[in-house]
């Protein structure tokens, strides 16, 4: 019923903002003058923009700069999955670099908000990503997504990159990715990632509880199916599937820090009834990526939260893919880094560097944590530090791992 009447919502005002931002492109004026027009015209934006889109961005990279050259990028779809591509961003050129695989979360947005993580990865690495679907859009037949397919997914993804892969994992998959890396390097797999970065991920979050893991344990798992799960409604694709829906998981994140977002919409008026257009841009771009949702599987939702931040399964030496019993210490041939963000709220400093005891087996020179000043949760992965004094440290533990580990 929730889902229907989120639908219902949508449907009914879709006509509304269509004839407000037809209107507002009519009313416009290019130039700095305030005027009566340009103020209706701004007010008609910001109405048509207050909304929410179910269909994965564009990304957006056409080129880069490698080696000191511009060189074009192509989207080339490496493995389909009914949940996930292989995504391969190939670069026009003869350099070889390590191959990355870059694991997005699933957490109610599309893969393309780690854009500019892909964009700087791509200087000095061939690159590849979990661009995961929207679960609205996967028939039924294709059967339930949990924490144990996703971890699964994983290893597919690396296996078909093959030998050499280095495996960077951001925010949520980090439990996931452990595991998966652990697994392979049980099995002696020959696409055992050669590093695992692990970036603002929750490890183990009984350390320095958030507000995200608080809300996670203050109720028990059968209010959140009851009360957070519902069915996809027609005319979707995957109609009739359980799915935590991807609103909902927005509205909460935008309702920790909503006197920010308002302020945003209201800048976003003032620069452009004053002509600003660069900065109005800079809004428009950030809330095109921020309000497109993507819905998850409720398995997958309800897994996480049971056994990521309730049960505390993998700090625990508890969590299990399948019937096997994930062994942390299996994990021998495999660079760690870690890193945190000091004023991250989502996932709280101590969290992610966990891992580096859980790791026992990983000599000492193959470990290293990362802690950066100044930087929320999205700085560990965007931004200027992350681009000036995160990255640097990546590189350099992908391309040692590369010629240590062989």
């Amino acid at each position: 019923m929730l889902y229907r009447a989120y639908q219902n919502q949508a449907d009914l005002m879709s006509p509304l903002r269509l004839g407000a931002q037809f209107l507002g492109a009519a009313l416009w004026i290019d130039g700095t003058e305030r005027t009566a027009s340009r103020q209706i015209s701004a007010q008609m934006e910001v109405f048509s923009r207050m909304r929410l889109t179910h269909t994965r961005p564009g990304w957006g990279i056409d080129s880069v700069i490698v080696d000191g050259e511009q060189v074009a990028v192509h989207e080339e779809p490496g493995l389909v999955a009914p949940f996930g591509t292989l995504l391969h961003f190939r670069r026009d050129t003869k350099a070889v670099h390590p191959p990355v695989l870059l694991a997005a979360p699933l957490s109610g947005h599309f893969a393309t908000l780690l854009r500019e993580t892909v964009r700087t990865l791509l200087r000095d690495h061939d690159v590849y990503v979990t661009d995961w679907h929207n679960a609205r859009d996967v028939g039924l037949w294709h059967g339930g997504f949990g924490l144990d397919e996703y971890t699964n997914q994983l290893i597919a993804f690396m296996d078909a990159i093959g030998p050499g892969v280095h495996l960077v994992a951001v925010c949520q998959p980090c439990v996931a990715a452990l595991a998966a890396t652990a697994l392979m390097s049980e099995d002696e797999h020959p696409a055992t990632p050669r590093s695992l970065t692990l970036m603002a991920g929750p490890v183990d979050c009984r350390i320095n509880p958030s507000k995200v893991n608080e809300l996670a344990t203050e109720r028990p798992i059968a209010w959140f199916k009851r009360n957070l799960i519902s069915q996809v409604p027609w005319p979707h694709a995957g109609v009739g599937r359980k799915v935590y829906p991807g609103f909902l998981q927005l509205t909460a994140f935008m309702s920790m820090n909503m006197d920010r977002h308002k302020k945003q919409f209201r800048e976003l008026y003032a620069h452009l009834v004053e002509g600003r257009m660069e900065q109005a841009n800079d809004i428009r771009d950030f809330y095109d990526e921020y309000l497109a949702v993507n819905d998850l599987p409720a398995e997958f939702y309800l897994e996480t939260v049971q056994r990521v931040f309730q049960t505390y399964d993998l700090p625990r030496g508890e969590l299990t893919v399948g019937e096997r019993k994930i062994n942390l210490a299996a994990i021998r041939r495999t660079a760690l880094l870690t890193v945190e963000g000091e004023r991250d709220d989502i996932c709280s400093v101590g969290q992610t560097v966990a891992a580096q005891d859980l790791c026992s087996s990983i000599r000492p020179y193959l470990k290293a944590h990362h802690l950066q000043a100044g930087v929320g949760h999205y700085g560990v992965f965007s931004g200027t530090r992350w681009n000036s004094q995160i990255y640097p440290r990546v590189r350099e533990t992908i391309y040692a791992a590369a010629e240590l580990i062989r």
